[in-house]
Parts: C-alpha cells; structure tokens; sequence
C-alpha cells in the first residue's frame, strides 16, 4: 500500500521498521519534532524520525495538523491509508478522512479498557491479569474507533513496564502487517459500551513511592515504572530510584527499614528493594550498593 506512518518513540518505530521490511510504499513519516535531552539538553531527534532517515524516507515534523497548510498536504499524497501509533498529535477530521482507507492505530491494549495516552502503564497498575492491542480504525473521539484485529499476552506479578512495553511494540508491528496485508479479511467491529476505561497519562508526581500504600500496589508501581522513568524514594538525603522490589510478610512502620537488606515497612506488610540507581550512576543490585552505603535498620525513607 501507499502509506504515510505517524508516531515517535521507541514503540512506533518497531512498526515502522516493519511495514519497511513488509515491502510498503512509505510516502511520508510524521514525528513529533526534536525535543532537547541528555546533559547538553540539545535537541534530538525521535527514534521514529531517526529510523526514517537512516533509510531515506520524507520525514515531516509539524506542531499541529490543525493548518489548512499541513491538511493539504496531506491530503496532496493519494493515500491508500495511514498507520498511526504513539504519535502525539490530535489528528483532525480532515487528516483522519483524507487516505482512502482511512486512518489506522496501534493501541497497546485491548480495547474497550485502556482507552488514552498511557494503557501499558495503567494496565500493571491497576492489576490486570491481561494486556494486548487492538488495531483500529481511527474516529474523531479518543481511541473510540472499530476495532479490526486484537491479540492478547498475560501480565504475570514480575512483569515490568519495559518488558511489556517491548513485547506489545512486537506485537503490534506483527499485527499491523498482517492487518495490511487482507485489510478486507478483518471485518470492524463496534466497541462495546461496557467496559470503558481512561489510561491517564503518567504524571511525574506517580513516581515518587508512598509508602503508607501496600506492598501489593507499591511491587505494581516500581514494575510499571521500570527500568525508565523509574519509580523513586529518598533515602538519607538522596533520590534514589527502585528499579524492582520483592513482597515480604513483614509489618512495620511504614517507609522505615526493618533490616539492613532494604526491607521496608509498607501500609500493608513490605518490600525488599533489590535493584536500585542513585542520582549519575549506575543501576546496582542492592546487596552491591550496601557494601558501600551501609543502611541500617530504622532508617526513614520518604
């Protein structure tokens, strides 16, 4: 097909290398423009407007598709139809109709629950004992389109955000493929009413750990989180993050160490923390970082 490819990160970029690899005619890639990161803070591009580069194809960075400029445009490239995933941008009526086929989304869960910007998050967070995607056809509301073709995978209880981020970015670049590839073999079917559900995005303040809450939820926040942005306490002074973490059937008082391994006191028993990063270093394991920072019983985490 003649495609133009939408999205950003690291997740949209795995269903762009593959809709290359499948043989598509990618016309076109839209990116959210170069953020500034790393020490220097200077601009870099996004991995997927790295990946279209390296292998030549028209990379368009706009703010907003909301310009009758940028509509036109769009519309100028005779589209069979678009693959949108983790994108960035709202898409407006115009850009949504203007593909023959329309426009189609990669969402990383299975739809009707997790509709929104973070479901792989919110998915650990919240418990659930299954994830997957949903390839869609694109609406106007948010994430509310037919649904044309799902798969699901477990969640188990050491399941992190990165290994379910990586496993539903494969999926989802499989499924896009096999989408394309008999578009007239995958029926849309209508999202049920039941069952909706909003994936917030993640606000910086989730990070840090409270540990008045229990260790059940506190083990789903440092899995969700990690490895990146990593889910955070302060301990004598410094930032450091929890990179992964073990229930115990302990009681204390919570956010205090019960012993000098990191066992620490939850709202509802508590957690040895196991992998951990201080601020400029290294993850280390914790029995490599105690070597050198003893911490002692009693201590208060906040």
């Amino acid at each position: 097909m003649r495609l133009a490819f939408m999205g950003t990160p690291v997740f949209a970029a795995q269903a762009l290398a593959s809709l290359i690899a499948a043989g598509h005619e990618i016309v076109a890639v839209y990116a959210q423009p170069a953020r500034p990161a790393g020490r220097g803070q200077k601009p870099q591009p996004s991995p997927v407007e790295t990946l279209a580069r390296k292998h030549g194809l028209p990379v368009f960075t706009p703010v907003s598709l909301k310009g009758l400029e940028e509509q036109a445009a769009f519309a100028a490239l005779k589209l069979d139809a678009a693959v949108v995933a983790a994108y960035g941008l709202i898409l407006p009526r115009a850009i949504l109709g203007a593909p023959k086929r329309g426009c189609f989304n990669i969402h990383g869960s299975v739809l009707p629950r997790w509709r929104g910007a973070a479901p792989i998050q919110r998915a650990i967070l919240a418990g659930d004992a299954e994830t997957g995607i949903t390839i869609m056809q694109m609406e106007a509301g948010l994430d509310t389109g037919p649904m044309l073709l799902k798969e699901t995978l477990p969640i188990t209880g050491t399941t992190t955000g990165g290994e379910l981020h990586d496993a539903l970015a494969e999926m989802g670049a499989r499924l896009m493929v096999q989408y394309l590839a008999h578009p007239d073999a995958y029926p849309p079917l209508v999202q049920p009413e039941e069952g909706v559900t909003y994936a917030a995005k993640i606000n910086k303040t989730e990070l840090k750990l409270d540990w008045s809450l229990p260790a059940e939820q506190l083990d789903r926040l440092i899995r969700c989180f990690a490895p990146r942005p990593g889910a955070w306490t302060e301990i004598n002074g410094e930032r450091v993050k929890v990179l992964a973490a073990e229930k115990v059937a302990r009681a204390g008082v919570p956010g205090t160490t019960l012993d000098a391994d990191l066992t620490v006191a939850t709202g509802d028993g508590a957690v040895r923390l196991t992998h951990l990063q201080r601020p400029g270093k290294a993850p280390i394991l914790a029995e490599d970082l105690l070597r050198g920072w003893p911490i002692p019983a009693g201590t208060r985490l906040v």
